[in-house]
């Protein structure tokens, strides 16, 4: 709700050959908003065992930015494909290895 300003919607979906791991955020503002210092983190192992279950949203390009600016420099923005086949943005450890 504080990043977009209403309820998102999502439907199930999974990302082949990456793992989600963790990591301590220190940025004031995020830590104020979420109340957590251990943040989830997409890595890219291309391991066919390794996959991540989550939901894809429908967002406007209004709302992609306002996600880019709530993240902090441990993050980037990349575009991958996910099981179902649908194209997605996702957020993942920034300079990981990538498809």
């Amino acid at each position: 709700m504080s990043t977009f300003g209403r309820p998102l919607t999502g439907m199930p979906d999974a990302l082949d050959g990456w793992e989600q791991s963790f990591i301590k955020i220190t940025d004031p503002d995020v830590l104020a908003t979420s109340d957590e210092a251990f943040h989830p983190i997409l890595r890219y192992t291309g391991q066919s065992s390794h996959f991540v279950l989550g939901s894809v949203f429908e967002i406007t390009i209004t709302e992609l930015k306002r996600a880019d600016r709530y993240e902090v420099d441990d993050y980037e923005r990349i575009e991958t494909t996910l099981r179902s086949g649908k194209t997605a943005w996702i957020y993942v450890e920034k300079g990981s290895a990538r498809p």
